[in-house]
């Protein structure tokens, strides 16, 4: 039995989104920037997904910029803020994707920031009251926070969030890579100044995604080059990857009550089975509470063999994660689980669902779990 239970790392891609995307991989080719009928033809076609994507999220098409993926979208968040927007203090928290870790740290080790790190609570969650604290004592802000967590699923308080940064004046980007797709989310209701969305976390194709900019604020662009994206981002579009992601987060959005229905069945079937078959397993971050429907992270008992874990489950069929795929070459641990005191000698596994994943699928992997973890 094959089980893909790695849907926080990628998701396949959906029949119906393929189909939209192969004209434009065969028939329709012509460069966007071209002029004549070949290039009109695909010009048409992204700003038509542009529309689809705004009309998703109650924005307007002049707020949306394709980008390459959830990474670049998030460098070019964050370096607006401070080349653009005047923002010399930034506050993230220290169970950020990488994308956002890694970038903000550079730009403190350069001194061209001021960088705090927001409290957690035991169970990951952001303490609001050292955040509002942070904002009181600084100058003009960017708060940079996920609104859900890859690793533990943890979801931010959006529109906590938000109406601190109005109070207080400060940008606020959010890292929506895991609920893009997955929530319905109406970004006229929230404000936020920079969002951004990577196609492949919700059945759509890798390698494009974009970036939501409030019309409020006015930025340069991260890519110096052309005039694509209205002079925002120089290079050719990724023409069907950007039909692609239009029509995957179209897909995705219509049914998503039904999908929070099945997947959320799923995790708690999960955890409900897990408790029974596995003595002392526990999960990491908040579980089934304010936590994102699709990741379960597993806090298994201790054992002499926890480094065998994911290479025995592999063996099994069995597909899922110690924590980010984008960090799977690092071998000094989750920084997730580090920042929130868990003990990670201990093993602890991703396990992230979608549409597809059954309880047949999960029954398999626990009898695997048991057989390592329960010693005849």
């Amino acid at each position: 039995m094959k089980v893909y239970f790695d849907n926080a790392a990628t998701t396949t891609l959906d029949k119906e989104v393929l189909n939209e995307m192969l004209p434009y991989m065969m028939e329709h080719f012509g460069n966007p920037s071209s002029i004549h009928s070949f290039g009109r033809k695909t010009r048409a076609a992204i700003e038509e997904a542009r529309k689809k994507v705004a009309k998703l999220l109650n924005v307007s098409p002049s707020e949306i910029f394709f980008t390459s993926g959830g990474t670049e979208a998030d460098n070019m968040a964050i370096h607006s803020s401070v080349y653009d927007l005047g923002v010399k203090h930034v506050i993230t928290s220290k169970i950020e994707h990488h994308a956002v870790l890694h970038t903000l740290e550079k730009l403190a080790k350069d001194k061209v920031i001021k960088l705090n790190f927001v409290n957690l609570t035991p169970k990951g969650h952001i303490d609001l009251n050292h955040l509002e604290e942070l904002l009181q004592n600084n100058e003009k802000s960017l708060i940079s926070l996920m609104h859900a967590n890859n690793e533990i699923g943890n979801l931010l308080p959006l529109k906590d969030v938000s109406e601190l940064s109005t109070k207080y004046g400060a940008i606020f980007h959010s890292d929506t890579v895991q609920t893009m797709g997955h929530y319905d989310i109406d970004l006229q209701k929230t404000k936020v100044h920079f969002a951004t969305c990577a196609a492949h976390k919700f059945h759509g194709p890798k390698g494009v995604g974009f970036l939501y900019v409030n019309g409020d604020i006015k930025i340069n662009p991260l890519i110096y080059g052309g005039a694509q994206e209205r002079n925002m981002r120089g290079g050719t579009e990724n023409l069907y990857g950007i039909v692609g992601l239009a029509k995957a987060l179209e897909l995705a959005l219509q049914d998503v009550k039904a999908h929070q229905e099945h997947i959320q069945g799923i995790k708690l079937y999960m955890m409900a089975e897990l408790k029974k078959a596995i003595p002392g397993v526990e999960f990491n971050g908040a579980g089934d509470t304010n936590c994102l429907y699709t990741v379960l992270n597993v806090y298994f008992p201790p054992t002499k063999d926890s480094e065998m874990l994911l290479f025995n489950l592999d063996i099994a069929g069995i597909a899922a994660s110690g924590g980010s795929a984008c960090s799977s070459g690092s071998d000094v641990g989750s920084h997730v689980l580090r920042a929130i005191g868990v003990d990670v000698t201990r093993p602890s596994v991703r396990f992230s669902f979608s549409k597809h994943n059954t309880k047949e699928e999960v029954d398999y992997t626990i009898s695997k779990l048991k057989e390592f973890f329960v010693k005849k």
